[in-house]
């Protein structure tokens, strides 16, 4: 590692596993402080543990991304415990199954809730301390679903669609701050709610069921890169875009899929 993030304060929502726990273990080696944040606290825990077990610095903060209470106190804790915040990843999610006429009201709230509303209470949280700072950067976790059309995943795409949008709203209005605010859609990465996402959808779509397995290699066919994704694929980007090198990028919008939405 190079120390690509050295000096910088971070926090990663949902850290606690799959892309979250990618990112932060390696936001930690190059360099960044880590606050790890996750509604499983044993998760969030096990996180930092490893970063600092790898020589770096973690806080593990317990964190209902839908909660303006909860994310007000994880910025307060970072700010008391390094004395600023430079990065948000906003990548907190659950998965969902339903298409517009099935998904329950109830699934369809709470997955707003998470995803969009979540997203949006972090960044509330985190913008004045990065006001403060003289700048920052804000990743928010969308999804290839926001960009085209999937069978049975109507709440979660509608909701990766809105984090789309306020990432570019934030974008402009806090640009004058040296605050960006970038997107990230991540295409088909197995992780536990991708697979939970196909075992309760049955597969590929709502029709034609099949084994989780068999589901996931019949998807990788459909990318021109010929492989799923792996969670060290997104969190490459997200080191970048934390990162310096990415100074003068935002308001973007950053498929990471194989050439998905290109074909």
């Amino acid at each position: 590692m190079t120390g690509r993030l050295a000096g910088k304060v971070t926090v990663i929502t949902g850290a606690g596993s799959g892309l979250g726990r990618a990112a932060a273990l390696r936001f930690g080696a190059e360099g960044a402080q880590v606050g790890c944040a996750d509604i499983v606290l044993d998760k969030a825990e096990a996180t930092a543990a490893d970063i600092a077990a790898q020589g770096g610095q973690a806080l593990a903060i317990q964190l209902d991304a839908a909660s303006m209470a909860d994310n007000e106190r994880m910025a307060n804790t970072l700010t008391t415990a390094w004395g600023r915040i430079d990065v948000l990843y906003a990548n907190a999610g659950i998965a969902s199954v339903g298409s517009v006429t099935t998904v329950s009201e109830d699934e369809w709230d709470r997955v707003m809730a998470v995803h969009l509303k979540g997203a949006w209470l972090a960044s509330r949280a985190v913008i004045p301390a990065m006001e403060a700072a003289g700048g920052g950067s804000i990743i928010n976790q969308a999804s290839i679903g926001a960009l085209v059309g999937f069978s049975g995943i109507a709440a979660y795409a509608a909701a990766k669609g809105g984090i789309i949008s306020l990432t570019r709203q934030a974008a402009i209005e806090y640009a004058h701050l040296g605050i960006r605010c970038n997107a990230v859609c991540p295409g088909t990465v197995p992780t536990e709610l991708v697979k939970e996402t196909y075992e309760r959808r049955g597969g590929l779509d709502l029709r034609n069921r099949m084994p989780l397995e068999q589901a996931m290699a019949a998807n990788a066919t459909r990318y021109p890169l010929k492989r799923l994704g792996t969670a060290e694929d997104i969190a490459h980007l997200a080191v970048f875009l934390a990162s310096d090198e990415s100074a003068w990028i935002t308001g973007g919008v950053f498929p990471v899929d194989g050439g998905y939405t290109a074909a």
